[in-house]
Parts: C-alpha cells; sequence; structure tokens
C-alpha cells in the first residue's frame, strides 16, 4: 500500500447510491440494463447533478456533515416519497463515512500534480481504462452503457491530462466477442458453441459472477473502436480459447432489412436488428497455449490473427494465449 494513491476529487459511492442502483434497477423490470447494482450509475448522476461527494470532503468532518445532511435530505424523499423505501439515518452514514475519510487520508492526494511531475522528469505513466468503447456513455449502444467514458479521450479528462501528452493508444480485444448484461449484439451465439466458449474461457462477470454472452469476432466494431479511439496497436487476448474449434467466423459487416449497413448504427434498436457478415475461416485445433512465437503458431492460427488486422484496420502488437505473463507474444514493441 505504500504505493497506492488516490486522487482526493474521486467521488464517493454512498449507501444510497447502492440502494437505489438496486431498486431503480427492479423498477425497470423487462427494459432493466444489467447494472452491477453497485452504486456506480447512481453516483455519476450525483455527479452531474452536482450532488456528489468526494473523497477529500471526507477529511472535514463539518463541511462533510452539512452537505451530506442535504444531500441525504434529498435522497430520503425520493426513497420513502416514490419508492416506499425506509429512510437513511444520517448519523449512522456520517459515523461510518468519517471513519473511511481517517483511512483514507494518508492515500488522498493531487493525483493529476503527481502524473505532471511524473512526465515532466521523463517517466514511463501508464493509463488503464475500464470496460470497453461500446460501453461508453456518448459513443456506446445508449442506453445500455456504463455511467462514464472508456475511450481514450476519456483517460485525458479522468487524469486532468492534455491530449497532447499521449503518445500511444492499446486496444484490448479478445479472439472473440462478449458482453455482460442487456443490449444489442449481432454476433451473439445462443448454441453449443457459444456455451463452448463461455465455459473453455469461464466468461463470467468479475463482478456479478453473471455469464457473460459469446459470440464470434465483430469487426465492424472492433472497426468502430479503433476510430473513435484512434489505435496505434491492439492486443488480442485469449486466443488460446478457440484451439479446439474446427470453423471460426468473423463478423465483416452488418445488414438491415437484407440490406447493407454503412458504418455503426447509432440508435440501440437498429442495432438490436441488425445480423451479422460472417467470414468463415478453418480453426487450427492445435493447442496453442504455449508458443511463444507468433512464427509459431498454426498457420491458420496465423490466418486468423492476419485477417483480423485487416477487419479491425490496426496492427495486432501482442497475442496472449494464457493468463500468465510468459503467455504473450510481442509481435511489435508497444513504446
Amino acid at each position: 500500500t505504500s504505493h497506492l494513491v488516490i486522487s482526493n476529487r474521486a467521488h464517493i459511492i454512498m449507501p444510497y447510491h447502492n440502494l437505489l442502483d438496486g431498486i431503480e434497477e427492479d423498477a425497470r423490470g423487462d427494459d432493466a440494463l444489467g447494472t452491477t447494482r453497485r452504486g456506480v450509475g447512481p453516483a455519476y448522476v450525483d455527479k452531474t447533478a452536482r450532488l456528489g461527494i468526494r473523497a477529500g470532503e471526507l477529511l472535514d468532518k463539518k463541511d462533510f456533515l452539512d452537505r451530506l445532511r442535504f444531500v441525504l435530505n434529498n435522497k430520503n424523499q425520493l426513497l420513502t416519497k416514490i419508492y416506499g423505501a425506509p429512510p437513511l439515518v444520517l448519523e449512522d452514514i456520517y459515523d461510518q463515512y468519517c471513519a473511511y475519510g481517517q483511512r483514507l487520508a494518508p492515500f488522498l492526494r493531487d493525483v493529476d500534480q503527481m502524473v505532471e511531475e511524473a512526465l515532466q522528469q521523463g517517466d514511463l505513466v501508464i493509463l488503464e481504462g475500464a470496460q470497453g468503447t461500446l460501453l461508453d456513455i456518448d459513443f456506446g449502444t445508449y442506453p445500455f452503457v456504463t455511467s462514464s467514458s472508456p475511450v481514450a479521450g476519456g483517460a485525458c479528462i479522468g487524469m486532468g491530462l492534455s491530449p497532447r501528452r499521449i503518445d500511444i493508444i492499446v486496444g484490448v480485444f479478445k479472439a472473440y466477442t462478449t458482453r455482460v448484461g442487456s443490449g444489442p449484439m449481432p454476433t451473439e451465439l445462443m448454441d453449443k458453441t457459444g456455451s463452448l466458449i463461455r465455459e473453455r474461457a469461464q466468461e463470467y462477470g468479475a463482478t456479478t459472477g453473471r455469464a457473460r454472452r459469446c459470440g464470434w469476432f465483430d469487426g465492424v466494431a472492433a472497426r468502430y473502436s479503433n476510430r473513435i479511439n484512434g489505435f496505434t496497436g491492439l492486443a488480442l487476448t485469449r486466443l488460446d480459447v478457440l484451439d479446439i474449434l474446427p470453423r471460426i467466423s468473423i463478423c465483416t459487416g452488418y445488414t438491415l432489412d437484407g440490406k447493407p449497413v454503412d458504418g455503426f448504427p447509432a440508435s440501440a434498436s437498429i442495432m438490436s436488428r441488425c445480423r451479422p457478415v460472417l467470414e468463415e475461416l478453418p480453426g487450427w485445433e492445435a493447442p496453442t497455449s504455449s508458443i511463444r512465437r507468433f512464427e509459431d503458431l498454426p498457420p491458420q492460427a496465423q490466418a486468423y490473427v492476419k485477417r483480423l488486422e485487416d477487419v479491425a484496420g490496426c496492427p495486432i502488437s501482442l497475442i496472449s494465449v494464457g493468463p500468465e505473463r510468459e503467455q504473450t507474444m510481442v509481435l511489435s514493441p508497444l513504446i
């Protein structure tokens, strides 16, 4: 923990966020978004509504109490009068989060300033985004999206960093496509192949434990993601999951009502009606988890990787054939 630093601008998830996340998701019924129910969405709502509480505010107990009293009055009105839930107790939350503030105090810093100082010293700074482009609040399959901006541009906003400081943008793709929760997924496999991929890769949500939906590699989504982010290279993961398949398909386009679709649809309802244009390639039906050089992969696996590069419109720099660090092949240096 000596190297752990937390931004004093980071918003705190409060008990009412978790509570509202579950209540609002249940209220949607069949139209549920598939959230993690961890309070992230409601916390972002409060951030935008200027009702959020930031980590640094926990250290000023008097100001924190005043802010919490105002916000909790608002939330209790919502809980009791709209959802018929019992109110939350101010004193309980205040004491609990004051204790959190004391524990967090040694770690809270101006992280943006730290990163700027590191860059000025010539240090390497790596920013890792969560989730993926199709879950972006603006450019994802809205409304089946997250509450933040996981695209490359979001890294600048989240870090307080000029876009001119970013030199390398790496896109991370699985060798197939997955999705958790609701939302359109044209390449989804609702058959034994999809189940086989899920079980071989143990595709279950890390937070929720829910089974991920699995399908063929979506080249349309990959090209769109490349355009939005401006990748300088791709990291292809879980190639070994496909080792046992005799035939493998790649989605190279969409059709809507039998007609080709131009680009990536902005409407989730239109997206849900799109059908994939699939290109079938021979599988390699050989283990790859012990291979460490691209040239040693089966010819069919090499051809699959090269075709993904063509479809995505970006060179693949890394390939992983297993979860261990040494199971990563470097085709070209990222840095």
